[in-house]
């Protein structure tokens, strides 16, 4: 990300992050354009085939549209995403729909808005997407997700390749899937597509789903469903603590290696590694205080605001505003009342004091997309800065309007 310091003031590209505070209130996320588009060709340059942005990673329309203006489809996995999708104005040609849970409305708006693709997630499913298709008088073009039962060697958390996880039809189920497919005439069978999970390091991993996928789509052409779009998934590693790097251009190779002859398309769909050092989090300290040789530092933002650090165990590196000498040990946690509300402990920094503002780094994935209300607190803020200039992409909720949502009856 374009972060530096200027006379020992923290900037997002030429942007001042203190006159940002002067006029926003703290936590808030601030996102790059010039990082988002850098990292978009550079995957795009790499991986030499179609990319479609898994907007999972971070949903906010300002982000989509971008990486649409510049080339990208969109991978969406709920139906919720798909409106946000169209609502940014995605042109729905581009628009891949996944999740193992479509319900029923979700189905029909794919089906309606005629998407690229939708991916099948089980036999069931098949059958459900057709008899809609057959409602609506429509044919849907479709897909079939594969479960390659392939280890990403990644968290639990985050694995959706292996047999045990729940996504994806499983391999043994194959031929049942190409009879239903075959006898659905309101079904336009068009491709495969995987996904086995995030955060994968090892080129190894990648050559082994690369061959199985091979494998499941010549079982296809050989029951006469010829495969236009093949589709590979994402989950390329992005390395927070900065220790180990995923090399695209030998990932590149092992790409020609296996499909630079074959006659169908080939797609991938990234999430975090587009997106995740786009992103940074300013909070303010609340409350200094000393616990035996424990020096904490209370910030604004907490688990509500971004959760990672809490629910995997992450750490994600936090720097001051201002520029200084980093001699002192502190743990950054935050207001929630839980313990796990911790960002990082034993982390050296230059002497804070309270109203002192903090930074913390590559929050771009997985960060507003997942804080919650939690505590009852509200949703931050979300600014895209460019160059010089700023633009607030998100208004922080307020909690007037959170109390308002809810409604007490008259039995009460």
């Amino acid at each position: 990300m374009t972060l530096k310091y200027v006379n020992e003031l923290l900037r997002v590209e030429n942007v001042k992050i203190k006159n940002l505070v002067d006029e926003f209130a703290t936590p808030f996320y601030i996102y790059s354009y010039k990082a988002i588009e850098d990292n978009y060709i550079n995957l795009r340059n790499s991986l030499k085939n179609n990319i479609f942005y898994s907007m999972k990673a971070n949903s906010n329309q300002a982000i989509i549209r971008l990486l649409s203006q510049l080339g990208a489809g969109i991978d969406v996995v709920s139906g919720e995403e798909l409106q946000r999708a169209i609502s940014a104005k995605i042109n729905p040609k581009k628009i891949i729909f996944e999740g193992v849970g479509k319900t029923h409305q979700d189905i029909k708006l794919a089906i309606t808005k005629g998407i690229r693709q939708i991916n099948i997630e089980s036999i069931n499913e098949i059958e459900i997407i057709n008899d809609t298709a057959r409602s609506l008088n429509l044919k849907i073009n479709a897909g079939i997700r594969i479960n390659p039962n392939i280890d990403a060697k990644s968290s639990d958390k985050i694995s959706t390749g292996r047999k045990e996880d729940k996504f994806g039809v499983n391999l043994n189920d194959l031929q049942d899937v190409i009879k239903k497919i075959n006898n659905c005439k309101n079904i336009n069978f068009i491709g495969i597509s995987c996904h086995i999970g995030s955060q994968i390091f090892s080129l190894n991993v990648f050559e082994k789903l690369f061959k199985k996928m091979l494998e499941v789509e010549k079982l296809f052409r050989d029951n006469k469903l010829l495969v236009k779009h093949l589709d590979l998934g994402g989950g390329m590693g992005f390395d927070y603590n900065k220790k180990k790097k995923l090399k695209l251009d030998q990932l590149s190779k092992i790409i020609d290696k296996y499909f630079s002859k074959v006659d169908y398309e080939i797609s991938f769909e990234p999430g975090r590694l587009i997106v995740a050092n786009s992103g940074v989090l300013v909070t303010k300290i609340l409350m200094t205080k000393k616990s035996g040789e424990i020096n904490f530092l209370v910030v604004d933002a907490g688990m509500n605001t971004f959760i990672r650090p809490a629910l995997y165990q992450d750490k994600h590196n936090i720097i001051p505003l201002k520029k200084g000498i980093s001699n002192i040990s502190y743990s950054v946690v935050g207001p929630v009342c839980e313990s796990s509300d911790t960002f990082i402990n034993n982390i050296k920094l230059t002497k804070q004091k309270i109203g002192d503002i903090l930074v913390i780094e590559d929050v771009g994935a997985y960060g507003s997309v997942m804080a919650s209300n939690y505590n009852s607190k509200v949703l931050p803020a979300e600014i895209m800065v460019k160059d010089e200039k700023y633009h607030l992409i998100r208004k922080p909720q307020n909690i007037e309007d959170i109390i308002l949502k809810d409604s007490i009856p008259n039995f009460i």
